[in-house]
């Protein structure tokens, strides 16, 4: 750990000379290291946790599982109907539609880089990728299956499912479980990972932003943004108030932290949100209720941080957030061939 941080302290340190050497930095305002530590670059390719190892054969496994509709009560709702990797990991709706046409109570957040939360859903509830995964499936008002056995019957009933539960995990005497489930499907995600342009300007290419990128990362430091918005995943990493100067004014219900712990100083306590990939999974906050990113940023500093952006300033912050939009896996966004049903599969009633 400490020779990475040497290293990363060198690569700062040569970006700063280069920098200024070139006049890039006068262009986008001085650039310190103060500025580039505040972040850290994406040099995985999957992210791991060591109570569910990830494999290329859970990885699959996973996979088909978050595209297969017949997970969910209907045989319409995959995970990847509310989180499309197409669409960046997200549905592009306020808030998500589920089963018998539920409207959900909050936006749903991208998939992409999920692995770097501190823990998953606005309201943090589930410790990781592993317990969320469990939650959609059993949901009413989501995927609505019944029980956690019947997910398991129905899986088990098809041939070609059992087979690659058993070599993602060959330990397992009964492998296709419903917490095998999860685990699969976490694993998958676990490899969402989507390195961009200011991974690379972190790790040393002085010309991977622009000008602009450089003074919109500039003000976005300086702003306070990065009290929030830090870290690998650029957010992600904390739970915090929304509505720290002004109030923030929503129809939702959702009140985050609080609707857990019931404690007052916990409403309106949210995870803070990645804002890797930010360009491309609007519409913004809890409600889903900003649509454009230019309105996100003047509405954060005005309520976040009692500051009034003026508009060229916020043209130079979107700017810079648009160089967090990164490159999903090639292979995620592959439709995965299903194995089909056997003529024993279970199908519950969709009523």
């Amino acid at each position: 750990m400490k020779r990475k941080s040497i290293v990363r302290a060198s690569i700062a340190s040569f970006l700063i000379l280069f920098l200024s050497l070139t006049g890039t930095a006068s262009a986008g305002g001085e650039v310190t290291k103060e500025y580039l530590d505040q972040f850290k670059p994406i040099t995985e390719s999957v992210v791991d946790n060591p109570s569910n190892p990830v494999t290329p054969a859970k990885v699959k496994l996973g996979k088909m599982l978050y595209f297969d509709v017949r997970l969910s009560k209907s045989g319409f709702l995959s995970c990847n109907t509310c989180h499309n990797l197409s669409m960046f990991g997200v549905s592009g709706l306020s808030t998500d539609i589920g089963h018998k046409w539920v409207i959900g109570p909050i936006n749903g957040p991208t998939v992409l880089n999920s692995a770097f939360n501190i823990a998953q859903f606005w309201n943090g509830r589930a410790k990781d990728l592993e317990e969320q995964a469990k939650g959609p499936i059993l949901n009413p008002g989501e995927m609505a299956m019944p029980i956690e056995t019947y997910v398991e019957k129905k899986i088990n009933s098809i041939p070609g499912y059992r087979a690659l539960f058993t070599k993602a995990f060959p330990d397992d005497k009964e492998p296709a479980t419903y917490n095998n489930i999860a685990m699969a499907i976490a694993a998958f995600e676990r490899t969402l990972l989507t390195p961009s342009r200011f991974d690379r300007f972190l790790t040393g290419d002085a010309n991977a932003l622009t000008g602009q990128e450089i003074r919109g990362l500039k003000l976005f430091v300086e702003t306070g943004c990065t009290g929030c918005h830090n870290g690998i995943a650029i957010g992600g990493g904390s739970f915090q108030k929304l509505g720290v100067v002004k109030p923030y004014k929503t129809a939702s219900e959702a009140r985050g932290r609080f609707d857990i712990s019931k404690k007052e100083e916990d409403i309106n306590v949210f995870k803070v949100p990645t804002l890797r990939n930010i360009e491309m999974t609007y519409p913004y906050f809890h409600d889903g209720k900003v649509w454009q990113l230019e309105e996100a940023v003047r509405t954060m500093a005005d309520i976040q941080l009692g500051t009034e952006l003026k508009d060229n300033e916020i043209a130079d912050i979107v700017a810079f957030l648009k160089s967090l939009t990164g490159t999903i896996p090639a292979d995620a966004l592959n439709i995965p061939i299903l194995p089909p049903s056997g003529k024993d599969t279970q199908t519950p009633d969709a009523n």
